[in-house]
């Protein structure tokens, strides 16, 4: 988390600290930073990511050490460290899906959305990202959107039919 930069803590508004509280609830006392992803999930899905200000405002909601919030949020790659497209795609490049194309599967949605692995759209609708296992190797290639919908057997043709009805859904072709 250090990066020279001073970290800017972000002040959480009462609905989102009640939202927090709810999910402190569920754990002993002595034990709220049990609640750590829970608020991690909160967060994101009222800021879309999780900058290095609410990581810090967390640590001291919960109160934990900032390190121990980061070493959480680095760990998972469901938590957004910066803004991502509307749509985050997350293929499979472990060995199972290797073996069975995955990484042509990556390189295949590269070139047809103009970004390499890590990038986001002009547009803002796409963030392309390789992930670790998705526990479908039998499925294989598979991908994740929007750390939701399982997809496999992702095929040229399928992972084509897929880009293509999320941008058609968006009003986009």
């Amino acid at each position: 988390m250090s990066t020279g930069h001073a970290v800017v803590a972000v002040e959480f508004g009462s609905a989102t600290q009640e939202r927090f509280a709810r999910e402190v609830a569920k754990y002993p006392a002595d034990q709220a930073q049990s609640a750590v992803m829970a608020c991690l999930s909160i967060i994101q899905q009222e800021m879309g990511f999780v900058s290095a200000g609410a990581e810090a405002s967390l640590a001291a909601y919960l109160g934990m050490e900032p390190i121990a919030v980061h070493e959480v949020t680095t760990f998972y790659n469901m938590y957004n460290q910066q803004p991502v497209g509307k749509f985050k795609l997350n293929v499979c490049t472990n060995l199972p899906c290797q073996l069975r194309d995955g990484q042509n599967a990556l390189h295949h949605l590269e070139h047809k959305l103009g970004i390499t692995m890590g990038g986001t759209t002009a547009d803002g609708l796409f963030t392309l990202q390789q992930s670790e296992c998705l526990g479908a190797c039998a499925d294989s290639p598979v991908m994740l959107v929007n750390d939701r919908h399982m997809c496999s057997f992702m095929s040229n043709d399928k992972l084509d039919q897929l880009i293509d009805g999320l941008r058609a859904s968006e009003g986009q072709s």
